[in-house]
Formats: C-alpha cells, sequence, structure tokens
C-alpha cells in the first residue's frame, strides 16, 4: 500500500497501477474493513479498482497520524459475514439494443446467444462506482466474453444500455459518451435521486443479470 496526499484534508491509498482481480479483492477487504470500525474523524471512504480515496476531519487528525492509524486498522485478510446483497436487474439483449453484439461475436468466434447466455449466467461483484453516479463497475467477466474497449468511443451510449469491457461489466445509468461494447439494455433505474445513495447499487453488492424478451423490457418501461 501507497499512501498519498491527495487535498488539505484527504489522502489516496495506492495498491497497485493495474486493473486486476487480485488487486480489487485487497481494495474491497481494505474498504470492508475500514467501514466496518466506523473511525470517527473520518468523513468519506471511496474505494475504486485500485484506490482508495479517504477525506477526514483536519481538526482530529493530521496527515501522518491518519496514515500511522490507517496501516494499523486496514486488515487485507478481512471477511465480511453479513449477508451479500444481490440486485436482479433484467436484460433484453436484442441485436437492435445490443450494438456490437455481432462485432463480439465475430471477436470472440461465439455465436450471440452463447455470448448472452455466458453474461447472464454469472454473479458479479460490484468493486466501484464512478464515473457517474450509478456506474457500477462489476467483475469479473467470463474470459471467453472479455472484449477490449472500442478503438473510437461513442459520442452517446444510452441510458440503460449493458456494456463489457475487457474483464469488467457495467450498466450506463444515464445517456452519455462511452467506450464499452454494448450487448443489452435494461428498464432498471440505476440513478435514482429519492435514493439517499443515489443507486440501488453499493460497493461489496452482487449483481446478476436476467435475459427477458422483448415484450418484457417494452413493458418494463423500456425504450429502444
Amino acid at each position: 500500500m501507497i499512501f498519498k496526499v491527495a487535498s488539505v484534508d484527504s489522502l489516496v491509498i495506492y495498491f497497485g497501477n493495474e486493473i486486476s482481480e487480485e488487486i480489487a479483492n485487497d481494495v474491497q477487504k481494505a474498504y470492508l474493513s475500514l467501514k466496518s470500525l466506523n473511525i470517527e474523524g473520518i468523513i468519506e471512504i471511496i474505494p475504486s479498482y485500485t484506490t482508495i480515496y479517504i477525506s477526514y476531519d483536519i481538526f482530529k487528525y493530521d496527515y501522518s497520524s491518519l496514515v500511522e492509524l490507517l496501516k494499523q486498522s486496514i486488515n487485507l485478510e478481512y471477511e465480511d459475514n453479513s449477508s451479500k446483497n444481490i440486485i436482479n436487474i433484467d436484460v433484453y439483449y436484442g441485436e437492435e439494443v445490443g450494438l456490437d453484439l455481432s462485432d463480439m461475436s465475430i471477436k470472440t468466434k461465439l455465436p450471440i446467444e452463447k455470448i448472452i447466455e455466458i453474461h447472464s449466467q454469472k454473479l458479479y461483484d460490484v468493486y466501484a462506482i464512478g464515473f457517474a453516479p450509478g456506474f457500477g463497475f462489476l467483475a469479473s467477466v467470463d474470459k471467453q466474453i472479455a472484449v477490449p474497449r472500442l478503438s473510437s468511443p461513442r459520442k452517446s451510449v444510452p441510458k440503460g444500455s449493458v456494456a463489457i469491457a475487457d474483464r469488467q461489466t457495467a450498466v450506463y445509468p444515464q445517456s452519455s459518451p462511452g467506450g464499452w461494447n454494448i450487448i443489452g439494455r435494461t428498464a432498471m433505474e440505476l440513478f435514482d435521486k429519492s435514493l439517499e445513495k443515489l443507486s440501488p447499487l453499493s460497493v461489496g453488492d452482487k449483481v446478476k443479470f436476467n435475459a427477458i424478451s422483448k415484450e418484457e423490457f417494452l413493458a418494463q418501461g423500456g425504450i429502444i
């Protein structure tokens, strides 16, 4: 772990410089172990795949004293025994919304039906939230359907698009630019201003994608 100053009242802990399942697991264990302690004076703890951002009360800690406390408090062997929250997301994988399914089929040498089956049969971990509210980085995608980001990102990806980039998968909570491979769409709201945390997803949750028909998707309020 490497600690660096982010601002006068925040710091960042670096666990590595590349996205990997091993590093992401270390980040998640460190995050959950710190969160479980409810340390007074720590205002916010935000994990990503390779880092944890921490903001703190400068009237309680200076940088050095907080770093020492964190070194003593972080437990990379932490086991979270609480029941996992499983979020079910219904997805319509039709080609009219799965904009990159055909290209993925060529790249992976798998029929589209197999890509859908592989993607929807796994339980994914929520490793981080960002780059937009409700955008959950989920892993790990089966190697058979792991494809790199698009060489030319789209200027606008439709809201609800379900996508893959390398070993990660995610849902675009709002229409936005993006370079991930689009394989389907959901009518589920992943960004909800009425929720305190703005999204039904939280780090530590698990996500299950369920394939549904076009009729079911439209009945749920989906738009094609």
